[in-house]
């Protein structure tokens, strides 16, 4: 059973660093304006104490956070909640080179074993991460579309942008990205859509190597998965939170007013 988890919490946030959101407190402006999108404050919370705290939540134990060189505010937020339903580690990825950089920049720190993987702008429901934690290869969970609308905060018309999973028998047969509406009605309500949720076992750092540049510049995970000889696909009925504009900041933060944190 999957005990680590990498959470990508590099970002440049350059969606959330632009203007909107009204009704912003101070302190969720300045987050907005530094970009660092997991260290929003959600209530009397940070968006990445309700992350750790779903992931111990689904047992996980040990989270490995992807952070810039400059992550003094992170340090010091971790020192100050002070976790111990799991603990915490830093991995630097020193450019922001993409999420396939990101995950191999946790390579020495997580060492050969296997991890969950997901976003740290965005909160995963435990289930779906219970889910990951049980793969016994590379896994991808897929998020029914038609549930995702229905339990995110995502607005529908953004939800369709987002990668489709084709698959057959349990394993990835193929990731569209930027799906166009001929192949969104085809694939119809049901289809399977990728949060960027993935369980990896350690064959993943070596893809990650291998991988050239997108043609907007970066190293993506997506590449990397599919250098992969085998790759389960777990569907999953549930939303997920997305903190990806200022705009999405109340509604992350309603949805969280009743949650628990506990770490």
């Amino acid at each position: 059973m999957i005990e680590t988890a990498v959470v990508l919490a590099r970002g440049l946030g350059s969606r959330m660093r632009t203007e909107g959101g009204a009704g912003l407190t101070a302190a969720q402006s300045a987050a907005a304006a530094s970009g660092h999108k997991a260290l929003m404050p959600i209530g009397e919370h940070r968006l990445i104490d309700y992350s750790l705290s779903a992931l111990a939540d689904a047992g996980i134990r040990r989270a490995v956070l992807v952070v810039a060189p400059q992550h003094e505010e992170f340090s010091q937020h971790l020192a100050a909640l002070a976790p111990s339903r799991l603990r915490v580690e830093l991995a630097v990825q020193a450019e922001p080179r993409g999420t396939a950089d990101a995950v191999a920049s946790a390579r020495e720190v997580v060492g050969e074993e296997s991890f969950v993987m997901v976003n740290g702008d965005n909160l995963y429901p435990r289930e779906g991460i219970a889910r990951l934690r049980q793969a016994e290869r590379s896994a991808l969970l897929g998020f029914e579309r038609a549930a995702l609308v229905e339990h995110s905060n995502i607005a529908a018309e953004r939800i369709a942008a987002f990668a489709l999973i084709e698959h057959r028998d349990g394993l990835l047969e193929r990731i569209v990205e930027k799906p166009d509406a001929a192949v969104l009605d085809a694939a119809g309500p049901d289809a399977l859509v990728s949060m960027n949720a993935f369980a990896f076992t350690p064959e993943i750092f070596a893809a990650c190597e291998r991988i050239e540049p997108s043609p907007r510049g970066e190293l993506e995970i997506v590449d990397a998965v599919r250098e992969l000889d085998e790759v389960a696909v777990l569907p999953f009925a549930g939303g997920v939170l997305d903190l990806s504009r200022r705009d999405d900041v109340e509604g992350v933060q309603r949805r969280l007013a009743e949650v628990e944190v506990v770490l």
